[in-house]
């Protein structure tokens, strides 16, 4: 909202989310779940990971895919995260494992937010 010129009164801040080591990888797809208000993340590294923005912390790595993640979403309820994994040519033409759809249960301590302390 701030860069359209409406203030939002909280301060900006950036997840530093899909990095190993001092390699940054890009975040493909975002995605809200329903019930809690988390969401999860996907990135060219190949991680699912989910976090609590309110809070400002990640929740857990839940899924580690043979490419990148190019698409994710949960269910109605937040049961369950399909997960595209498919090369997105972030290093050019190569060789590549093959596309893949995978949906997983999701545990609630996986998406639930953090209490606050």
């Amino acid at each position: 909202l701030d860069d359209i010129g409406i203030s939002s009164g909280k301060k900006k801040y950036a997840f530093k989310c899909h990095r190993v080591n001092d390699t940054i990888y890009p975040v493909n797809d975002i995605a809200f779940h329903p019930v809690h208000g988390t969401f999860a993340t996907g990135g060219a590294d190949g991680t699912v990971i989910t976090w609590d923005g309110n809070h400002k912390k990640k929740l857990s790595s839940i899924a580690k895919c043979p490419t990148s993640v190019a698409c994710l979403a949960f269910n109605g309820v937040g049961s369950e995260i399909a997960i595209a994994s498919s090369y997105t040519y972030e290093e050019g033409e190569r060789d590549h494992p093959r596309e893949e759809i995978y949906v997983r249960d999701v545990l609630e301590g996986e998406v639930r937010p953090k209490a606050k302390k």
